[in-house]
C-alpha cells in the first residue's frame, strides 16, 4: 500500500503576527466548566491553575478576519475575578478586563468612548460574559516575549483601537495599515533552517530552500459565521 502525499494541504506557518499589526477580529470564547455569575455564563469561565489562586478567567480566541493575517489566531486570558485587588476590594484584574471589554463594544458598534447617551449607555449593558462570543473589532496585535525557554514568544491583544484612533477607520474600510510595533519590542529572532540528513535527499541534490513571501493585498474575508443565538444588538447586527 502507498500513501499520495500529493492532495495533502500545505502545512500552516507559524510565523507570528508582525508586532504592532492592526487588524479587524472576532473573538470567540473556549469553555473552561467554570460557572460565571450570570445564568448565560454557566461553564464558560477557566481557573489558573495556579495552587491557591482563586482567579477566574475568560479564555478568549481572537481570528484575524481579513487582510494579510486573515485566519490567523492568538490567545489570551481576560481576569473576570478574583486576584490582587484595589482598596476598595475590587478585582484589579477585572477592573482592566472591563475596561478591554468596553472598548471592545465601542469598536465594534462604532461608539465614540465618550458617548454617554443613554442609547450608548443601554449598548455597553450584556446579559452576561457569554454575550461577547463572536463580537468583531479593531485590534492592535503585538508579540509577547516568552518568559519561559521552553516556549517561543507569542502574539497578543496590545489594545483595542476605537473610533477616535485613525486607524480605526482604515481598517474598517478594508485598508492594510502599516505595523506600528510598540517601544518595548523586541525584533523577533531570524528562522534557523535545519538541513535535511544524508537519507532524506539524494547527495546530489540542492539545498532546500524556503520562505513565505510577504502579502501586499488583502485575502479574501472568511466565509460569514452562522447565525448566533439571541443577544445583544450589536451582537447579532
Amino acid at each position: 500500500m502507498s500513501f499520495d502525499m500529493n492532495d495533502a494541504e500545505p502545512q500552516k506557518s507559524g510565523d507570528l503576527i508582525a508586532d504592532g499589526s492592526f487588524a479587524k477580529v472576532i473573538m470567540t470564547i473556549r469553555p473552561g466548566g467554570v460557572d460565571g455569575d450570570s445564568e448565560i455564563d454557566r461553564g464558560l469561565l477557566k481557573t489558573s491553575g495556579t495552587p491557591g489562586s482563586d482567579v477566574k478567567m475568560l479564555d478568549a480566541e481572537f481570528t484575524v478576519a481579513e487582510g494579510p493575517y486573515a485566519r490567523r489566531k492568538f490567545w489570551q486570558v481576560l481576569t473576570v475575578s478574583g486576584g490582587k485587588l484595589d482598596d476598595a476590594g475590587v478585582s484589579i484584574g477585572w477592573k482592566i478586563s472591563k475596561s478591554t471589554i468596553r472598548a471592545m463594544i465601542d469598536s465594534a458598534l462604532g461608539l465614540d468612548p465618550k458617548d454617554m447617551s443613554e442609547a450608548a449607555k443601554a449598548k455597553r449593558v450584556l446579559r452576561g460574559l457569554a454575550d461577547l462570543a463572536g463580537i468583531s473589532f479593531v485590534a492592535k496585535i503585538k508579540v509577547e516575549a516568552s518568559s519561559n525557554g521552553r516556549y517561543g514568544d507569542s502574539n497578543k491583544l496590545d489594545h483595542v483601537v476605537v473610533p477616535t484612533e485613525p486607524e480605526w477607520r482604515k481598517v474598517m474600510d478594508g485598508e492594510v495599515v502599516p505595523p506600528a510595533p510598540g517601544p518595548k519590542s523586541r525584533p523577533k529572532p531570524a528562522l534557523t533552517v535545519v538541513a535535511k540528513p544524508a537519507w532524506g535527499q539524494p547527495a546530489s541534490a540542492p539545498a532546500a530552500s524556503w520562505s513565505r513571501p510577504a502579502t501586499t493585498a488583502p485575502a479574501k474575508a472568511p466565509e460569514p459565521p452562522p447565525a448566533k443565538p439571541a443577544g445583544p444588538a450589536w451582537l447579532n447586527g
